[in-house]
């Protein structure tokens, strides 16, 4: 499949800030399943890009911006050549041993309310792969997917309080229930293109999860749908949780208050449509 990619990101501040820096996780790599004709991000200000790759692999700019700083606008465009795989994961940049994401971190501590989770659905006598399967459908059981991100990072234990939560909190439980059970598991965030009129138009990032199995190596698994990914979904980048993938993180020097607005467009390229 071929995507489009738009995504505008637009910062507001009541009081003009002194100096802005942001760390940008919004570049894709290529890898097998995922081809990058083209990508690129452009500031409306004058501002500085420095760009690297992180210690889980994923490819970050750094923008530097000089204030008085009273607005930030970001645009991504992108075109992403998108293969199905049933959500293996194979040739994507990945420095780090498996064993890494074993690792519990704030955002994915077990809880008791996990652990009955975990009880309630014991697959034990399935195989591995099978055990996940339904591991991630029984978190996309525990409550509807919010169509909006909140603002708000919550724990695992929060959210399970609160049977509410988005793509992210979902990604978050399945991930704690995964590393509870013996696997590594990664947080994801990306895109994903829906070509149902019906489902409504999400106006942020997707986030979900990827295991490692143990003879099929890493696999996408999306609680928010209850599926792997497909030729739908676009992988930007990868960490412990959210925090080490966000889209866009950052410190500002100032004061007064951010006014944070986010649209997310996925589309078909006319090439596809003409195929």
């Amino acid at each position: 499949m071929r995507l489009l990619i738009q995504h505008q990101t637009e910062y507001r501040y009541t009081e003009p800030q002194a100096r802005v820096v942001q760390l940008l996780r919004m570049t894709p790599s290529s890898h097998i399943g995922q081809n990058i004709v083209d990508w690129r991000i452009d500031v409306d200000c004058d501002a500085r890009l420095k760009h690297s790759t992180d210690g889980f692999g994923n490819i970050v700019s750094m923008l530097y911006l000089a204030g008085p700083v009273e607005r930030i606008g970001l645009r991504v465009t992108g075109e992403v050549l998108t293969e199905d795989r049933a959500g293996a994961v194979s040739g994507a940049i990945d420095p780090l041993p498996s064993a890494v994401y074993r690792r519990a971190t704030e955002l994915t501590a077990p809880c008791d309310a996990l652990l009955d989770l975990l009880r309630d659905h014991d697959g034990a006598n399935g195989d591995a792969l099978s055990r996940i399967h339904d591991l991630n459908s029984a978190v996309c059981r525990l409550f509807p997917c919010k169509e909006h991100r909140s603002t708000e990072v919550r724990s695992v234990g929060e959210v399970l309080d609160v049977r509410s939560g988005c793509s992210m909190d979902m990604a978050h439980v399945l991930i704690a229930a995964a590393r509870a059970s013996g696997f590594p598991a990664r947080f994801v965030t990306g895109y994903i293109y829906r070509d149902d009129p019906d489902c409504g138009h999400r106006e942020a990032p997707h986030f979900w999860a990827e295991i490692d199995v143990p003879e099929f190596g890493w696999i996408g698994f999306d609680p928010a749908n209850d599926m792997c990914p497909n030729d739908h979904y676009v992988r930007i980048a990868q960490g412990l949780d959210f925090r080490d993938a966000a889209p866009i993180s950052g410190a500002r020097v100032g004061g007064g208050h951010e006014v944070l607005a986010i649209g997310v467009d996925v589309s078909l390229s006319q090439e596809q449509y003409q195929a």
